[in-house]
């Protein structure tokens, strides 16, 4: 089973309406293949790798134990260890030691907002592909809400507004509803330019299409706090 960029190329070209033969014709993969991924779920399978073991795996419990007590030295834990055979080196040892080192704390704001009030939309660049025989831009369509952080996720070789627009309704259809609020930082689809005092002027055709589907459009500022999102496709 492909994954990867391979495996989104074969969705993209499937999406465009190409026939199972066409696509195995541009991809050079058999016809089997390209039913198994047409018949898929909506995101690759995922590759699981077995774990290597480490030299440092047998000292772990000591040295948890050691740090826990208050010894972060990594040198002297080195030294330690060595009196009990291990023999890999002192880079690993530090890797694993930096996150049991305590942390001091801080105190943050965290900028929340309602549930569905309010989501924000971004294109993010995920590399190339080969698409219709041309190497092409791969870009992701992602709408994260801002109050359960969950995210919407399309892949997509075009940037422009048709795919824009399609993008934002497969979302609404996703989440099975619209967030009052849609947050947008410059997108060329979606701000057509900024007057000399900071005012937003939006692309007319994105603009009647936030009037169609009820939802408000508002600049992300560059002071505020932007929602935070996680990785996950949905």
């Amino acid at each position: 089973m492909l994954r990867g960029e391979g495996w989104y190329m074969v969705r993209e070209l499937l999406r465009t309406g190409l026939s199972i033969s066409e696509v195995a014709r541009r991809t050079g993969h058999d016809r089997k293949t390209i039913r198994k991924i047409r018949d898929a779920a909506a995101h690759p399978p995922r590759q699981v790798r077995r774990k290597r073991g480490s030299r440092l795996d047998p000292h772990k419990p000591y040295l948890r134990e050691r740090t826990a007590a208050g010894v972060l030295n990594a040198t002297k834990l080195l030294g330690e260890i060595r009196r009990q055979g291990y023999t890999g080196g002192i880079t690993i040892l530090r890797e694993f030691v930096q996150p049991l080192r305590p942390v001091a704390p801080t105190v943050t704001e965290r900028f929340e907002t309602p549930p569905g009030h309010q989501a924000q939309v971004d294109w993010t660049a995920c590399g190339h592909l080969w698409h219709e025989e041309q190497l092409r831009s791969l870009s992701a369509f992602v709408l994260t809400l801002g109050y359960s952080r969950r995210q919407y996720v399309e892949f997509t070789v075009r940037q422009d507004m048709e795919t824009f627009l399609r993008c934002h309704v497969h979302a609404f259809h996703y989440f099975g509803g619209i967030p009052a609020e849609l947050l947008y930082d410059n997108l060329k689809t979606a701000v057509d330019h900024r007057r000399g005092d900071g005012t937003i002027i939006w692309n007319p055709r994105f603009r009647d299409f936030a009037d169609y589907y009820g939802f408000t459009r508002v600049p992300v500022s560059r002071t505020a706090p932007k929602p935070r999102a996680r990785w996950s496709a949905g």
